[in-house]
This record gives structure tokens, sequence and C-alpha cells, in this order.
């Protein structure tokens, strides 16, 4: 039977009338400074009765996000596919660190499944037995790698590989319609951009093979030889997918790219507004809050930089509400 997310249901939908609008986002941009910007989101329920920097705020509000997710989900482990980034994150800048001999102070993201100074101290001591099974292998082979060819590049793809793949795996297991489709996204949407790069930069076939991860809505093997061939020859390959409608965005950039990815995960999650008793809401509501505070680290990047508006407005994603 699965279970009843009713009341986490409930807590969402008021939380979703504090999401921040198009008309929000156009607000922010017009300010004249960081200052109004900072203004603008008190007054929206960002922050606290403290003073903030822009950094501090844009991390309490992503504090704020997973401790309300901890306080209306009993089980934190139906949300993991969203989480394990994180953990292969820390275990990059663990392997990276280690190797350099510097301390990962302020590198590590807090919000993983994984205890990150666990991490770092399992593969300092090379104990890899007390690591997660899902992450042993590659984490002594990203580790081994690294130490024998100091190819730093290599050394992320065994890691970004072994993420993708575990990702893609807790998809499939998954019965619940929304989080397959995350998952699938995910891996799908790094594929097409390894395979971009690579073509852009001539890497060879075993490089890319090696860095490409299984997903249903796409062809490897195809990705793959096309990635080997050329930048148009990927294109060409993915205007016979499902993601035909990403081939002008590649076109553009490969950040117009990642902002087409973000807008059709937004569009797809839409739906879930009207569902009630399922985890698809709160999922929905994780993924929106978080592209909100993205769109507002890039507003406010812009103030501080003083970059065009319109620069701007070119990245920004469409939000939920």
């Amino acid at each position: 039977m699965q279970q009843d997310y009713t009341y986490a249901v409930a807590r969402i939908r008021y939380r979703e009338t504090k999401l921040l609008s198009d008309a929000d986002l156009g607000s922010l941009m017009a300010s004249k400074d960081v200052d109004s910007c900072m203004r603008l989101l008190r007054d929206k329920g960002w922050g606290n009765n403290g003073e903030l920097t822009p950094d501090s705020l844009l991390k309490l509000e992503e504090k704020k996000l997973w401790d309300l997710t901890a306080e209306i989900i009993d089980n934190l482990s139906v949300l993991n596919f969203l989480l394990i980034p994180n953990v292969f994150h820390n275990l990059k800048v663990a392997i990276k660190c280690i190797t350099r001999d510097i301390e990962p102070d302020g590198l590590f993201i807090s919000n993983a499944v994984e205890d990150p100074e666990k991490i770092y101290q399992a593969v300092k001591s090379r104990e890899y037995g007390d690591l997660p099974e899902y992450m042993r292998d590659c984490a002594k082979e990203a580790m081994t790698t690294l130490l024998q060819t100091s190819d730093g590049q290599l050394c992320d793809i065994i890691v970004d590989k072994a993420c993708m793949d575990y990702v893609y795996a807790l998809g499939k297991e998954s019965d619940n319609d929304i989080i397959r489709l995350y998952c699938e996204l995910f891996v799908a949407s790094a594929d097409i951009k390894i395979a971009v790069r690579c073509a852009n930069i001539g890497k060879q076939q075993d490089f890319i093979r090696r860095a490409l991860a299984k997903c249903d809505t796409l062809d490897i093997d195809r990705l793959c030889a096309a990635a080997c061939e050329s930048r148009d020859a990927v294109l060409s390959y993915l205007g016979t997918t499902e993601y035909r409608s990403a081939v002008d965005a590649i076109t553009v950039s490969m950040s117009a790219f990642e902002k087409w990815c973000d807008d059709y995960l937004t569009s797809v999650m839409k739906p879930q507004k009207w569902e009630p008793f399922g985890i698809g809401p709160v999922v929905a509501y994780i993924i929106a809050r978080q592209n909100e505070i993205k769109a507002v680290r890039m507003i406010l990047s812009a103030k501080v930089n003083d970059l065009p508006e319109q620069t701007i407005k070119e990245r920004l994603r469409d939000m939920y509400v």
C-alpha cells in the first residue's frame, strides 16, 4: 500500500502560496541595487530578523526548505533521489582535498544523505568498506585514478557516472511516476551535456562511453557515436528523440539548455498541484523552491556585478506559481 501524504500535501499547499511569482522576480530585477532586493525579499518572508548577506540569506532559505521537509515527511529516504547528487559532490571534494593535502572547510554540501565527514575520513584512511555500498567502488577507483594520473577530469567522470547510475536505479525502483520522471530527466540531461561538451572539444570514444550513463529515453550507443562525430551530429540525433525541443536551446548555449531542462521539469510538475494524497506535490514543491532560490541567486549576483537586466531575463527559469 502506498503511503498517504495528505498531511504533507496540506502543509505544502499553504507554502505554495508563498512562492515567488514571475511578477515578484520582475520586481527584484527592477530594484536599483542589492539592498533593495534584500528588502523586497524580507517583505516576502525571506530571511529572519537579523541582518544577512546575500549568500547567508540563500543558505538560510535552503535550510528552511529541508527543515520543513523533515518536519512533514516521516521517512526522508523517499527523497534520496534529490539528495544523492550532494553525496557524490562531497565525495569529489573529499578525494581532491585529500590528494592536495588541504582541509575541506566550507566545501561540503550539508543537505546530503550521508555525513560528509564520515565520507572524508573513510576515503582518507582508504577504508572504503566504511562507505555506503553504492559508492565504494567508484570512491576507490576515483581515488586511485587521481593518485596515478593526476587527471581531475577523469576522476570527476568516474564519480559523476556512479551518481547518474544510482539516481537512475532509484528511479527504476520507485513506484511513483514523478520520481521516475525526475530521475530519468536527471540522467538524460546529464548525458546530453556530456555529449555536447565532448563533441565540442573532440574527446575520444572511450572517454565519452565511460562518461555516459544508461537511461530509457536516449540510445547511449547512438549518442556516443554522434558525440565522436561532431556537435551537429549530436543535435541531429537529439532531433529524433523526445528532447528535440531542446535543440534550439543547445544551439544558443549550455546555459540555455540548463534553463530548458528546468523549465521542462517545472511544466511536467505543475499537474501535481491537484494531487491530494501522493508524494508528488512535495517533490514538485522542493524542485520549485530550489528553482526559486536559484533565480534569486542569479538576480542578486547580477546586482552585485552590475550585469544587464536582459542577460538575467534570458536565464531565469519559469516559476511554479
